[in-house]
């Protein structure tokens, strides 16, 4: 090739190209705006995406506390079925206990509980039984109250001094 030709064959390259690139080139002032809206775009994108991390960590957190909840009641239940007397400790004991342990055996606590700390449960009985304070007075054997017999007692013998003593009775429980 002469240079001529080669000169040729480039303008023809360089004026084909400027061709299609005229076709391609878009105004300043909407290239601008797009650019723009590109990055207000990115912007949201990213706020989106922290927004999404924040609610991912907030639910696992969420997560970790129903499921901390859920096992405290339910060691509390267990604990109150166990006849524990004082509620609180053995709570705090045994969630001390279960804290290193993923899946705890609740049951297998509440036991080892009641064998190390003795103290903190009632007797053998399985249940508790709750006494009554000053005020209120404990039932006879054959469950009728200190008011119920005298009153019997007034109403079938007719006495006064048995109706005395019932209505003595009465004034102090009523």
């Amino acid at each position: 090739m002469s240079p001529i030709e080669t000169q040729e064959s480039l303008s023809e390259d360089i004026t084909g190209a400027s061709e299609s690139d005229n076709l391609k080139l878009v105004p300043v002032a909407e290239s601008i705006r797009y650019r723009k809206r590109a990055q207000s775009a990115e912007k949201k994108n990213e706020a989106l995406t922290e927004q999404l991390a924040e609610a991912k960590s907030q639910a696992t957190k969420m997560s970790e506390q129903l499921s901390s909840i859920r096992t405290e009641q339910e060691l509390m239940r267990k604990l109150v079925v166990a006849g524990t007397i004082d509620l609180e400790t053995a709570v705090i004991i045994a969630k001390a206990r279960i804290k290193d342990q993923d899946e705890a055996d609740l049951d297998g606590v509440v036991e080892q509980l009641k064998k190390d700390k003795q103290y903190l449960f009632a007797g053998t009985s399985g249940t508790v039984t709750i006494k009554k304070t000053a005020g209120a007075k404990e039932r006879t054997q054959n469950n009728q109250t200190i008011l119920e017999r005298a009153a019997k007692k007034a109403a079938t013998t007719g006495n006064r001094t048995d109706l005395q003593e019932y209505l003595k009775l009465r004034r102090n429980f009523i």
